[in-house]
């Protein structure tokens, strides 16, 4: 079966409801699907506005962790805090883009950058995470 390819403004729906699901509110999803856009022209590719779409999320958003409790080595924590919050928004983003854009392992392994079999591992608990304990839900 062919995949009919989408051209940035075919995508404007799916990219609004996963920059929604992702911040949670309306006017942070507005921001985040602008600034998403600002990158995009109308030969972008599907796989790279939502690789944009991740990149402008950690950047703004992240997942909003302070790990600097006594705040002697807050610079030495900064390269783990930035690896946890990706980490954290690239699960949330794997479900998301499996549940709302209807995408295949291999495309959001593309996306993030990772293996297939992390995907489907994030896949597994990122949808036990987001139906049981809420722990990804709790972003912007």
């Amino acid at each position: 079966m062919t995949r009919i390819k989408k051209t940035p403004l075919d995508l404007l729906d799916d990219i609004y409801s996963l920059a929604y699901w992702m911040t949670g509110t309306e006017g942070a999803s507005h921001d985040l699907v602008n600034k998403t856009y600002l990158y995009a022209n109308t030969m972008t590719r599907e796989e790279d506005l939502i690789k944009t779409l991740r990149r402008c999320y950690v950047d703004q958003f992240g997942q909003h962790t302070d790990f600097c409790i006594g705040r002697k080595n807050c610079n030495s924590n900064l390269q783990l805090v930035e690896s946890l919050k990706q980490w954290a928004a690239d699960i949330k983003l794997s479900v998301l883009l499996q549940e709302i854009s209807g995408l295949k392992h291999r495309q959001i392994s593309e996306i993030v950058g990772k293996p297939v079999e992390t995907v489907r591992l994030w896949l597994y608990w990122g949808r036990k995470l987001l139906a049981n304990d809420g722990q990804l839900q709790a972003s912007a």
